[in-house]
Parts: structure tokens; C-alpha cells; sequence
């Protein structure tokens, strides 16, 4: 497995997919939920000392469900920073290289306006990415419901640091995206710095593997190979069959 490809593993699983993980040399993705930010953490990080003693690297994908770092609700807001900061400090225990979040844009919520959620971001976001530039921990911003680059490009645009950049989630860009792939990569530009691999059909947010679904990998493949900066990437497949099935169609990709 080369140091640029990731697979999902959810946190109240990698004890059990431990072994796994160091016999095949996968590296993990470790999602979070709320609730394992509420219980003792030291057998996650033992597992992670674990991996990083056999050279596997480690990311984590950050709560999301309720949170919205956009929210105009100030409550909502503190929920919000007080599970990304305590994501953050985890990854620094772990000493993980990026971690994932979701912005909580969705023009259905917002009424199609961008700029209260752009400005309460705006304000969001400055001291995490400080916390991150010192652990030496990328932060990326994660597409949901996006149907157009825009507000997420310009929150990371104006946000102008190194430490911060956009996470492309194909599947979600293949549900909700109105705008051709290489519109929307081009949207950011430089700023793209991890991908969410995995297919669906248009219709549900299935998690498939590459193949079973309609999406264009090679013209993914296509667009990031001519990129200066290539992303880091994470398979988001939801079925440990259905992951090693694609895991050699993906890591000949992304050998370094």
C-alpha cells in the first residue's frame, strides 16, 4: 500500500481490523463519533503507535453528525468547535498526518445565501488551523451537499493557509454536484489535498466499490495526474469484501 492511499475504518472498529490492517499494510481513516470522543482513549492510541511502528501512517475524520461550523446558531457553533478541538488533540496524541471534517454548507438550509454561513466560517475555523500548523496536521473540508464549488472554495480560498485545503468526496459530487468534474477541480485549484474514493449510481449515498456504480474513475485519474500537488486519498467502501476487491485497482494509483 503505497503512503498516499487510506481505507475507512470506523474508531470502534480498528482493534478488530488491527490485524488486518498490518497484514495487508493498510492505512487507516479513522472516523470518529461523538461518543468515542467521550471515552477513554488509550487503546486507540496504542493501536495507533501500532501501525505507526510498521510505517503506516494515520488520518482521522472528525464527528459530524448535528455539527455545523457555518451554524448561525452560537450554540451549535461551540458543540462544534469544543468535538473538532478534541479531534485535533486526539490526532496530535496520534500523530496524524490530516484530518477530515465537514463544513455544514447546504443551500437548502441557507436559502441559497453562502454569505452568513461564509462569515460565521470565516470566524470558525482561524484557531483550529493554528492548533493543526503546529501538530503539523492538515485540516480538509469535506463536499456533502454541495451542488456547486463555490462557497466551500471561497471559505478555503479566504481562509489562505497552508494547513487547510479541500477533501473531494467523488460520491457525494456524483449524488449532489451540478457542475462537470473538472469544473468543480478546478475550483480549487491547489487547494485540493485529499479524496473520499468510492462509487454509488446517482441515487443513494451507497458506498460502493469502483465499478459497481457509474462514476468515471479515469477521468479522476486523468485530472489529479496532471495536478502539481497529488491529493492523498482515503476508499470509503463500506464492506470489508468489497474493499479488498478494489483495494488493487485504487493502489496502483496511488504507489508513490
Amino acid at each position: 500500500m503505497g503512503d498516499r492511499l487510506h481505507v475507512h475504518v470506523p474508531c470502534h472498529m480498528l482493534k478488530e481490523h488491527l490485524g488486518l490492517l498490518l497484514e495487508n499494510r493498510l492505512q487507516p481513516e479513522i472516523g470518529l463519533k461523538w461518543d468515542d470522543l467521550e471515552k477513554p482513549v488509550g487503546e486507540l492510541i496504542d493501536c495507533c503507535r501500532q501501525l505507526e511502528e510498521e510505517g503506516l501512517g494515520i488520518i482521522f475524520h472528525a464527528p459530524f453528525m448535528d455539527l455545523n461550523p457555518g451554524a448561525l446558531e452560537p450554540l451549535v457553533r461551540k458543540a462544534s468547535k469544543l468535538r473538532f478541538r478534541q479531534t485535533l488533540d486526539l490526532a496530535g496524541k496520534c500523530r496524524a498526518s490530516l484530518a477530515v471534517f465537514h463544513p455544514g454548507y447546504d443551500r437548502w438550509r441557507y436559502g441559497g445565501r453562502s454569505e452568513p454561513w461564509l462569515e460565521a466560517s470565516l470566524a470558525f475555523w482561524p484557531d483550529l488551523i493554528n492548533q493543526a500548523g503546529e501538530q503539523e496536521c492538515l485540516l480538509a473540508l469535506e463536499n456533502i451537499f454541495d451542488d456547486e464549488p463555490e462557497p466551500l472554495a471561497t471559505l478555503i480560498e479566504e481562509l489562505d493557509n497552508p494547513w487547510v485545503g479541500h477533501c473531494f468526496d467523488i460520491g457525494h459530487w456524483n449524488l449532489f454536484a451540478k457542475v462537470p468534474l473538472r469544473q468543480w477541480l478546478s475550483a480549487f485549484r491547489s487547494r485540493l489535498i485529499h479524496l473520499h474514493l468510492h462509487d454509488n449510481d446517482g441515487t443513494s449515498d451507497a458506498h460502493l466499490p469502483a465499478g459497481e456504480g457509474n462514476i468515471d474513475f479515469e477521468d479522476l485519474f486523468q485530472q489529479i495526474d496532471s495536478m502539481h500537488r497529488l491529493p492523498t486519498a482515503t476508499l470509503e467502501i463500506h464492506s470489508k469484501a468489497g474493499l479488498l476487491r478494489t483495494i488493487p485497482f485504487f493502489a496502483a494509483r496511488f504507489r508513490p
